[in-house]
């Protein structure tokens, strides 16, 4: 159990989406979230109060959670000191990087002197079995994206709370790092080896009650040449009933690719009904989700009615403007009303 409050470590960030786990803790656990720290030459804030090592350890804080998601998921050098600074002063770490805390050797020496604890959020704990692709009962949506780091987790937490809201039966699924520090649980799909991350996914979302709905987090995007590959093991080991469209304008490339451009929303939804039709034929495209934190209030909503425009499907921003139209449009389409 990793305990809280935490201090989210920041590092270095370069910007916003470099701290994405720190940003997803602060926008759905933020009474986890006592205070950050932030490096020289971090341009990431989460707006909550920036501490030192002590200064977190006297308000209260348990855990140093490593809130970056950089490229390649690496423990940088120039961060050693001040998490061994942490271990030193009563801290655990957490943290859900590939380059795990307990392959440090300087860490494992530090948490072993002060008696902390190092939590790899990433590593597999369950054997997990190959896909076998039955049908399984209750419902599944799941949210895939043009790009990575579009709102996938976003959509779908805010789907299941608008669910709940209402009275209705649902689970968020969390696939990774920051969904599980939000969940508590999950499967880190990317730390799964290939044939096993389909299987994975079924055993993350299990048989359940007819009117239960499942939200699968959503990772990487079919059309990102680093990352595809574990977004198709969601498709098909999901199964879904349902898939949200998740977008964010105005990016000039792939991100981390230059040289690759994002897909039009109806090329994405053409190609993942192609692979969701697989595993289930009657999976249907119902809505679209779209990022609009760099817009305007009047060009959010014009980006919202060029996505419908484009795909015939209800378009909105879930944390801007809310989910309700989204979860309107799933009920809809479960009730039988085809939506696309």
């Amino acid at each position: 159990m990793i305990k809280q409050p935490y201090l989210l470590f920041l590092g270095d960030a370069p910007d916003r989406l470099a701290a994405k786990v720190a940003q997803g803790i602060c926008d759905w656990r933020p009474e986890a979230a006592i205070g950050q720290y932030r490096m020289a030459g971090c341009a990431a804030d989460m707006r909550i109060p920036d501490m030192s090592i002590a200064e977190a350890r006297e308000a209260g804080a348990e855990t140093l959670v490593i809130g970056v998601a950089n490229r390649g998921g690496v423990i940088a050098d120039s961060w050693m000191a001040v998490l061994e600074e942490a271990l030193a002063a009563g801290l655990d770490i957490a943290s859900g990087l590939h380059n795990l805390l307990t392959d440090e050797p300087r860490l494992v020496r530090a948490a072993r002197k002060f008696g902390r604890e190092l939590h790899d959020v990433r590593t597999p704990v369950i054997d997990y079995p190959i896909a076998n692709g039955r049908k399984r009962t209750g419902r599944r949506c799941l949210a895939v994206g043009t790009d990575v780091s579009v709102g996938k987790m976003y959509v779908s937490l805010a789907m299941q709370r608008e669910m709940l809201r209402r009275g209705l039966k649902a689970s968020f699924r969390a696939t990774g790092q920051t969904g599980i520090f939000v969940a508590g649980e999950g499967v880190p799909l990317d730390a799964v080896v290939a044939d096993f991350m389909a299987g994975a996914v079924e055993w993350l979302s299990p048989d359940n009650d007819d009117d239960h709905w499942d939200f699968i987090e959503g990772q990487g995007s079919l059309f990102h040449a680093s990352y595809s590959g574990v977004t198709l093991a969601l498709v098909h080991g999901g199964q879904p009933d349902a898939i949200i469209l998740c977008h964010e304008p105005g990016r000039p490339h792939m991100r981390g690719l230059p040289d690759y451009q994002l897909p039009e929303l109806e090329r994405l939804c053409e190609v993942v009904l192609t692979m969701a039709h697989i595993v289930n034929p009657a999976c249907r495209a119902v809505g679209v989700s779209v990022n609009t934190s760099r817009f305007s209030q009047e060009e959010a909503r014009q980006c919202l009615q060029d996505a419908e425009a484009r795909t015939g499907l209800p378009a909105t921003d879930p944390i801007r403007f809310g989910a309700e139209a989204l979860v309107d449009a799933l009920l809809s389409e479960s009730n039988g009303e085809t939506l696309r």
